[in-house]
């Protein structure tokens, strides 16, 4: 899906001040504190830092999965909430770590955005082909994959979208190396062809290396750092995000 002129000189995504709380046990805590930055159109960028730093949550709010307490998420210079939800999950569609399967085949669940929205990019075949999902599998019950084939399975049915935007949550942690290369090659390839922007949560460095082109480091709920890919690695500015690179947080 191309911006359309309206939207073709705004960040793809710009979050303005946004805040996040829960409540647990009668305590209160601050998941995101202010975070402020903007992601232009066409880049890869890397969300980085220790676990239980705020980008999983920040990443969902792009798409309504969640709501800031105060604060603004906008893409393509609309705050989220003002979208259709269904418009908003075809322009920004996610795929995550744990992403639940429907109770059917995988042909079923790679056919979902066609029931939902009356378009799909690809056929359950080309889906498949592009993730890795040997074609046997198409007829049988989603259940019944393992962890891995479930992530490509979110994954096509992300793909499946005629989206601008890709918001990708530690999507080959269950992968194996050569698997998770594949995949990294896949995105970039339909990066480059379809200038899509890409915000893509990661805790595997090298991964990031690979595909970034910028870098945002997240640490207590703050965004700390933001900076071109090979800059952040060579020279990071914060003291914690020279900690994370040194393995001293995680």
């Amino acid at each position: 899906m191309e911006a359309n002129n309206q939207t073709q000189y705004k960040p793809a995504i710009s979050f303005r001040s946004v805040k996040k709380s829960y409540e647990q046990d009668g305590q209160t805590y601050d998941v995101l504190q202010d975070v402020t930055g903007d992601i232009q159109q066409g880049t890869i960028v890397a969300v980085l830092g220790p676990s239980g730093s705020g980008k999983s949550t920040l990443l969902s709010m792009c798409n309504l999965m969640r709501t800031p307490d105060s604060g603004e998420v906008n893409i393509y210079g609309k705050e989220v909430r003002e979208w259709n939800v269904n418009e908003l999950r075809r322009t920004a569609a996610l795929a995550f770590q744990s992403a639940p399967v429907l109770d059917g085949t995988v042909r079923d669940n790679l056919s979902l955005v066609q029931r939902l929205h009356q378009s799909q990019l690809y056929s359950p075949e080309e889906l498949a082909s592009f993730t890795g999902l040997p074609p046997e599998l198409l007829d049988r019950s989603a259940k019944d994959l393992s962890g891995g084939q479930r992530q490509r399975l979110s994954l096509a049915r992300t793909l499946a979208n005629p989206s601008s935007i890709l918001l990708l949550d530690e999507i080959t942690s269950a992968l194996d190396p050569v698997s998770a290369l594949e995949i990294e090659k896949l995105i970039k390839r339909q990066h480059q062809e379809k200038k899509w922007t890409v915000m893509w949560v990661t805790h595997n460095m090298e991964q990031a290396k690979r595909v970034a082109d910028t870098i945002w480091f997240m640490a207590d709920g703050r965004l700390l750092e933001t900076a071109a890919t090979e800059t952040f690695f060579s020279n990071p500015q914060h003291e914690a995000a020279r900690d994370f690179l040194k393995g001293g947080t995680r």
